[in-house]
Parts: C-alpha cells; structure tokens; sequence
C-alpha cells in the first residue's frame, strides 16, 4: 500500500479506470463474439446489424479511451472485409 496521499489518490482512480475499461472491453468482446457468430451463418442482414452494433462498441471504446482509435478502426476494417467476403457471391 502505498505511503504518500498522492500515490494513495493515484491508486484509486487507477482502480476507476481500470473498472471502466474492463466493462468497455467487455462490452467489445461480447459484440464481437456474436458479430463473428452471425458471420458464419447465412443471414446476411443479421450480420450487417451484428456489425453495426460491434463498430458502435468499438467506437464508444475509442470514445471512453479504453482502446486507441487506430486499433479500433483495424478491428472494423477486418469485421467489414470478412462480412464483404462472406456474401459477396
């Protein structure tokens, strides 16, 4: 623990903001283990919408400074590729 008001300060918004992260982060994982759950199927206007609300978590990340806005924009860069690909034919 630690001895100085400043550090004891630190050590609790730290914590906050690590709390905070955690739910945005799962937030991001949930959508998108569901967007590449819908991917597979053969619905393709479930998987527009599943893509839809993962780009809406991953930006509300970026917005929240959980993730970084370029990590953020791969992520929805790959999630559009895979969708294209997958009904492209």
């Amino acid at each position: 623990m630690p001895n100085i008001e400043s550090a004891k300060k630190r050590l609790r918004t730290s914590e906050k903001a690590r709390q905070g992260n955690k739910s945005v982060k799962s937030r991001i994982t949930t959508s998108r283990r569901k967007f590449y759950a819908t991917v597979t199927g053969d619905d393709k206007a479930a998987a527009v919408s599943a893509y839809t609300t993962y780009s809406s978590a991953l930006d509300m990340g970026v917005k929240r400074g959980a993730i970084k806005k370029n990590n953020a924009n791969r992520r929805k860069s790959r999630a559009a590729l895979r969708v294209n690909s997958a009904f492209a034919a």
